[in-house]
């Protein structure tokens, strides 16, 4: 049965894309799973750190399993697939946790995109990165044409969604798109996951929120977020809520 395991130990998270025997192809049941771990992350202030990776030998991730939308009418198609998993794959890259894609054998379609949503990514030697969606048919959907493009050059994109081309791990570290390439990059994660983990928690989130407001990343929900934050500090949001409690008209000290 496929699955989106989400394990955690001390400060360490990890999301297990459990579907090997289809090359870890993605099904609706993943997905909501997926959905669910980002739910249980956000209210897990222990965690200071996610590893993304795979199972199995052959793939990190082919994309989506086909028999979950080749039946799919093409209302079903983009009202339901196309939108779910691009919602889903937003969660996952908007988590206020550092998150790190371990890619240790080819990211196909909608597994690349999984991994752009990482923070960082650390990839084997031998992996692939590839958009293969022309070949059934279809095209990127879950971000494939808009978040890559922030990440990797355009046309780099091209090469891949247009004529087919594979991204080989070094050309990935030499644009930037992943941070290393090591031999065993589930291991390389984790010790990465361990030193990030050490830092400030609150710190990396609005690190993270400031970063991702730059590049356009859910921008209007951030700045809410970054001010609903500094609010939330203060004496008067203090005052406001006693006030309300009390019934009586509050007194805001201004600080």
């Amino acid at each position: 049965m496929s699955a989106a395991h989400l394990d955690m130990e001390g400060k360490i998270a990890r999301i297990r894309l459990d579907n090997p025997s289809k090359l870890n192809a993605l099904t609706t049941e993943m997905l909501e799973q997926l959905e669910a771990a980002c739910a249980t992350l956000e209210r897990s202030p222990q965690i200071g750190a996610v590893i993304l990776s795979g199972e199995g030998d052959r793939a990190f991730c082919a994309g989506a399993d086909i028999k979950a939308w080749g039946a799919l009418s093409p209302t079903e198609f983009a009202r339901n697939w196309v939108r779910d998993g691009h919602r889903i794959f937003d969660r996952f890259a908007r988590l206020s946790i550092p998150t790190i894609a371990a890619i240790h054998a080819p990211a196909m379609g909608g597994g690349l995109e999984l991994a752009a949503c990482a923070d960082i990514r650390v990839m084997a030697p031998m992996a692939t990165l590839s958009l293969p969606e022309a070949q059934v048919g279809i095209v990127p959907g879950w971000g494939g044409t808009n978040r890559l493009l922030r990440l990797l050059p355009e046309p780099v994109v091209k090469e891949m969604a247009l004529f087919g081309r594979k991204l080989t791990a070094d050309k990935a570290w030499s644009l930037g798109f992943v941070a290393e390439v090591a031999e065993n990059p589930l291991a390389t994660a984790v010790a990465i996951a361990e030193q990030a983990a050490q830092a400030s928690p609150r710190a990396h989130e609005v690190a993270k929120y400031q970063i991702h407001a730059a590049v356009g990343e859910d921008r209007a929900a951030l700045i809410e977020a970054l001010g609903g934050g500094m609010i939330g500090a203060t004496d008067d949001r203090a005052e406001g809520v006693a006030s309300f409690k009390d019934k009586r008209k509050p007194d805001f000290p201004g600080t």
